[in-house]
């Protein structure tokens, strides 16, 4: 792909959902949903971090 069409497509995939949050349209109402949302998910990439790390100190240790 493109390097100039990588740039437009993610500009546009920034914009689009931003404008559709603002106040005032469709998607305005979401903020809490999403919050929770975030929440779980970051705690859950957490976690799965720290089980990597452990597995990557373990192979290190048997290396």
């Amino acid at each position: 792909m493109n390097k100039g069409l990588k740039i437009i497509l993610g500009i546009i995939l920034v914009i689009i959902p931003l404008y559709l949050i603002v106040p005032g349209m469709p998607l305005s109402d979401w903020g809490a949903a999403t919050w929770e949302v975030i929440k779980g998910g970051v705690t859950i990439f957490i976690i799965l971090l720290g089980i990597v790390l452990i597995i990557m100190g373990i192979d290190e240790l048997r290396g």
